[in-house]
């Protein structure tokens, strides 16, 4: 059950129900599994913003090929075609974020009213975000902008798979995967 959660914001009561037990034990088998080093929980930022944000951690299965293997999918034609393909791309870019930044603190933010930014990190006291997009031609999103205005963001990258790194708008850039480990802190791309 925890595959079909991937990505997305813990709610231990839903599950609970599901599997006809209690919320404690829940949340007790998540931090188990955390521990564990299974699956990681990205956990909320919580900004005075005046808006009502998320504050349940979003859950990611640490290991794509654990993952795929829960969801049923053998081939690459059958991740693509399943809906969770983007919780996937997610949460491997999640992971290799995570691994390129090994002492950062990585949170999360999103509101109530659906404005959300996949990993947010603090750099030399600077607030710096990362959106997620497994599209090869990344665009500015409107969750991006709130995020930039509510988080004050001194920069934003969309991290993709696609080859191009460019700017998208003043102080969001867009970022291949594969040049994760190139990230600057900056403005613009690093020459």
């Amino acid at each position: 059950m925890l595959a079909h959660y991937h990505a997305q914001t813990w709610n231990g009561a839903e599950l609970a129900r599901a599997l006809g037990i209690s919320q404690p034990p829940t949340r007790r088998y998540l931090d188990a599994l955390t521990d564990a080093l299974m699956v990681r929980q990205l956990q909320p930022w919580y900004a005075n913003v005046g808006k009502r944000v998320v504050r349940s951690p979003k859950v990611y299965l640490r290991d794509s090929g654990v993952l795929h293997t829960l969801l049923g999918l053998h081939t690459l034609d059958g991740l693509l075609d399943h809906p969770k393909v983007g919780a996937s791309w997610e949460g491997f870019v999640v992971e290799q974020v995570a691994m390129t930044l090994p002492l950062t603190p990585l949170y999360f933010w999103g509101t109530q009213s659906g404005a959300e930014l996949d990993i947010l990190f603090v750099h030399d006291g600077r607030n710096i975000g990362i959106e997620i997009q497994r599209s090869t031609t990344p665009k500015l999103t409107p969750s991006i902008r709130n995020a930039i205005t509510d988080l004050s963001l001194h920069q934003v990258y969309v991290i993709h798979p696609g080859t191009d790194r460019y700017l998208i708008a003043d102080r969001v850039e867009a970022l291949p995967l594969s040049q994760l480990a190139d990230l600057t802190f900056g403005w613009g791309p690093t020459g």
